[in-house]
């Protein structure tokens, strides 16, 4: 089986390295020998130290993909084009192509998986989510026969090892993020990571597969974490929670809600205690029950064992003129804005320590039917703040309650709003 690979990064480098050190065990493993046909990089000249020969790489990624002697293509460049465009190539030419661009799959997963089935190919692409850890297929074909309530996940590792120092050491959102790049965690524009954009590509990506619909990154709800304070981690930690990034899909009825944000986890849920930049998904389904993914996330090695993972997998399937299970979306589930989304909050204020306050934040909360759970009072004078836990409510009816509060003469500032899933 000839493989073409596109890019030659952290990721494609290590495939390649894979390749030739497991290449007696993936040919047995396969019933084939593997080969490289090529590889696709922008520089021919950059030093790299693979063992493969010189001639195997070439600026031509469109020669490659064309080449008749090419079976299978692996993707590895990232981005949109002209990923999308050299995929759609392969695909159409009855090419099976593994993948691990996440950006792409979620903004147009339905025209790849659509290729493959006019071109009569895989499309595979486990090493888009959550790194070395098995998750996707078994949402596509272990958990084909259940019905999946919801997925709860930890996908991202930057935003994961700076909440974690946020948490352990009691820093600030800057000086973890600060550790984080020191250490290679977090890339030089770290935006796509603390601004949720990574975990939201992820979510539509989960959501689709385990929702049977279509869904994109533009329906993921996304919140970052840049306005996570040490306050916040601290409050989270005195009510036996801490703070977590999380992806959260859910289907409820004839819809799915799909979001990303920062919220509050009790100590005694499972994704409590994934830290540094482990990643973990969390599956309620009906008959399997709840079920635990953990593993590394991301990095060079962890990726391409998912990629070598997938190759071997279309290769058998290529083999033996068979195709794998494809993407489902025959459910088609209306997609849920997160102004109907249903959760708990923690309310923290800036109050004046006079009389008549907690029944003005009080009667806030009654005009919107928001149903407080816990109240209490931290400081005094100026440094007087209320901090309040609801019952479960509308995240309209909550951004209603916060309009009302800001307006309020006795409150300075709403210092923070944020939500608060798992079990009491």
């Amino acid at each position: 089986m000839r493989v073409a690979l596109l890019g030659c990064g952290t990721v494609g480098a290590e495939v390649v390295r894979l390749l030739h050190t497991s290449g007696e065990d993936l040919t047995a493993r396969v019933g084939a020998p593997l080969e490289l046909a090529g590889i696709a990089v922008r520089r021919i000249g950059k030093a790299r130290d693979l063992p493969v020969p010189d001639e195997l790489f070439t600026t031509d990624a469109d020669g490659l993909v064309a080449r008749d002697d090419v079976d299978i293509v692996i993707e590895v460049i990232g981005g949109i084009e002209p990923a999308r465009s050299l995929i759609l190539s392969a695909l159409k030419a009855g090419k099976s192509v593994v993948t691990a661009n996440k950006a792409l799959l979620a903004e147009d997963g339905a025209t790849l998986h659509a290729a493959a089935v006019e071109g009569g190919a895989d499309l595979y692409y486990e090493a888009s989510v959550a790194g070395a850890i098995p998750l996707l297929r078994p949402l596509r074909e272990s958990l084909a026969g259940d019905q999946i309530s919801r997925v709860t996940g930890i996908v991202n590792g930057t935003t994961n090892f700076i909440l974690t120092r946020m948490d352990e050491q009691g820093s600030g959102f800057a000086d973890a993020l600060d550790e984080a790049t020191a250490l290679g965690y977090a890339e030089a524009d770290p935006t796509a990571d603390v601004e949720g954009f990574d975990a939201a590509a992820k979510a539509a990506i989960l959501a689709g597969l385990a929702f049977h619909t279509d869904v994109v990154a533009a329906d993921v709800h996304r919140e970052g974490i840049t306005e996570v304070t040490a306050a916040d981690v601290a409050s989270a930690k005195a009510m036996g929670s801490v703070v977590k990034l999380l992806c959260i899909a859910e289907k409820d009825g004839d819809a799915v809600s799909v979001r990303v944000h920062p919220a509050m986890i009790p100590l005694s849920h499972p994704l409590a205690s994934v830290r540094e930049a482990y990643n973990a998904v969390f599956v309620e389904a009906a008959s399997a029950g709840r079920l635990m993914f953990y593993g590394p996330g991301a990095g060079g090695s962890p990726t391409a064992s998912a990629v070598l993972g997938d190759l071997v997998a279309v290769a058998r399937n290529a083999l033996s003129g068979a195709r794998g299970a494809g993407a489902s979306s025959y459910a088609a589930l209306r997609v849920r804005p997160m102004g109907e989304v249903v959760t708990r909050y923690h309310i923290s204020l800036d109050v004046a320590d006079k009389a008549g306050v907690l029944a003005a934040v009080a009667n806030a909360f009654a005009d919107h039917d928001v149903s407080i759970r816990t109240v209490r009072q931290e400081g005094h004078g100026d440094d007087a703040s209320l901090v309040v836990v609801t019952h479960t409510a509308t995240d309209s009816a909550l951004q209603g309650v916060v309009e009302q509060l800001r307006g309020l003469d006795s409150v300075r500032a709403v210092a923070s709003v944020m939500r608060v899933e798992g079990s009491a």
